[in-house]
This record gives structure tokens, C-alpha cells and sequence, in this order.
């Protein structure tokens, strides 16, 4: 006759696995969170003639690290970026055949912006490109390495503390997208949309998070990002509160 197992028996390794279970949120490991990023961009510091105002000028020799941040704090949503390996398949053997890796390849991501009355932001972008192209009087190309920059993605915990992250190397903006516009949007904030390539990315290791900066620079630079981060994010739920 099979043993019965008691209900106690089963409920204790139960609750510990629950525990476990809550727990690991609870924890500094704990599980990411998708609306917990930080996003810093390094625009290049090329050169570009033209005479186009000043947003030209902000995103060349006399760039300042303002516009950089202004965008970062206004990113919307962004997306860690993709790997892929490329693979072929191998038909010189008998049987089913197989896929061998060839090489590898990087995706595109898009970051969403939100726009100010003026459009700064998209226009910081547009001076970027402009970088890569004279589009006021010659329609020449600019070198490349005038033209590319950095992207620093961050994941953070519940303390803004910087846990994982990634670096775009040698990227630009390589689409603007097109904005919708509509009478019957009134409770909605204007978006751009841009899509940036770039050569490859790597993992940031976790001594590199927060190195840097003094603690008191790090410390001053998290408060100061998480009070207008969240400021920010709850624009458009005050926006639908009106």
C-alpha cells in the first residue's frame, strides 16, 4: 500500500521555497526592472562647417556636455541591444545537416525621446547627423570618425545603484523617425523616435559601474538624475490628470 504523505510534509518545503522566492526580490540580487535604466549619451566632437546655428555648434568643437544630457534625462524607453551569431549550413556531411557559426552581427536599437516646445531635442540628433553630411551647401560626406560617438545603457536596482550595463561603440543617429501629429492627442507629450547603429557593444563590468567620479561627485550625480528622472517619467500621468 503506497504511503500517504501528510499535508504538513508538503506544505513546509513549500513555504521555503516561497521564501526563497520572495526573498530573491528583496535582495540586492534581486530581479531587474525594466523602468530602472539610466541612458547616457557621448555625442562626437567632430567638426562641421556650415555655419547651421547653434545646436550645430553645441554638437562639434565647442560641444557642451549639457545637450548630452538633456536627451539622456529626457530617453523615454530604450532597449538593451542584440547579438546575433551568423551561421551557414554545413552540407558536406551525411545526414541531417547542421549550422556553423560564419560570423556575428550587432542589431539597431531605438530610443524614444520626449520633445520640448522647440523640438531640442530631436534637433540635437539632427546636429549629429549633420556631422556625417553637409546638408547646407555641399552635400559632402564627413569623415567617420567625426561623426561617431557613445551610448552607455544602465540597468539599476531600487537604490539607483548601477548593476548592469552596456556600451555602444562607434554609434550615430542613423534614423529620425517621423512624428504623428493630431487634434484629438491633447493629453499626450510629443515623441521622436531614433534609431541608432553602431559597430558593436560590450558588457560594462561591475567595477566600472560607478568608477570614474569621487563617491561625492557619484553620489551628488545619482541624486540628482533620480529626482529628474522621475520627474520626467510622471509628466505624462500629470498630463492625463488635468
Amino acid at each position: 500500500m503506497p504511503k500517504i504523505l501528510s499535508r504538513d510534509f508538503i506544505e513546509g518545503p513549500a513555504f521555503a521555497v516561497l521564501n526563497e522566492f520572495v526573498g530573491m526580490f528583496r535582495s540586492d540580487d534581486g530581479f531587474a526592472r525594466p523602468n530602472r535604466y539610466e541612458v547616457i549619451l557621448s555625442a562626437p566632437n567632430g567638426y562641421s562647417s556650415g555655419g547651421v546655428p547653434n545646436a550645430i555648434e553645441n554638437m562639434t568643437g565647442a560641444k557642451s556636455a549639457g545637450d548630452d544630457r538633456k536627451a539622456s534625462l529626457r530617453c523615454q524607453s530604450i532597449s538593451f541591444p542584440a547579438r546575433n551569431l551568423d551561421t551557414v549550413a554545413d552540407t558536406n556531411i551525411y545526414g541531417p545537416t547542421r549550422e556553423i557559426v560564419q560570423g556575428y552581427s550587432y542589431g539597431e536599437i531605438t530610443g524614444t525621446f520626449l520633445c520640448s516646445n522647440e523640438h531640442q531635442e530631436k534637433g540635437i540628433f539632427e546636429s549629429w547627423q549633420n556631422l556625417a553630411f553637409d546638408d547646407t551647401r555641399t552635400w559632402s560626406l564627413g569623415y567617420y570618425d567625426n561623426y561617431v560617438g557613445q551610448i552607455d545603457i544602465y540597468q539599476l536596482d531600487e537604490k539607483d545603484n548601477r548593476r548592469a550595463g552596456v556600451k555602444l561603440v562607434e554609434c550615430f543617429p542613423k534614423t529620425i523617425a517621423e512624428q504623428a501629429l493630431a487634434y484629438g492627442t491633447n493629453d499626450t507629450i510629443t515623441t521622436v523616435d531614433v534609431t541608432f547603429t553602431y559597430r558593436y557593444w560590450t558588457n560594462l563590468a561591475t567595477q566600472q559601474l560607478n568608477s570614474g567620479s569621487s563617491i561625492t561627485d557619484r553620489l551628488s550625480e545619482i541624486a540628482v538624475n533620480t529626482i529628474e528622472r522621475k520627474i520626467t517619467s510622471q509628466i505624462p500621468k500629470l498630463l492625463r490628470r488635468l
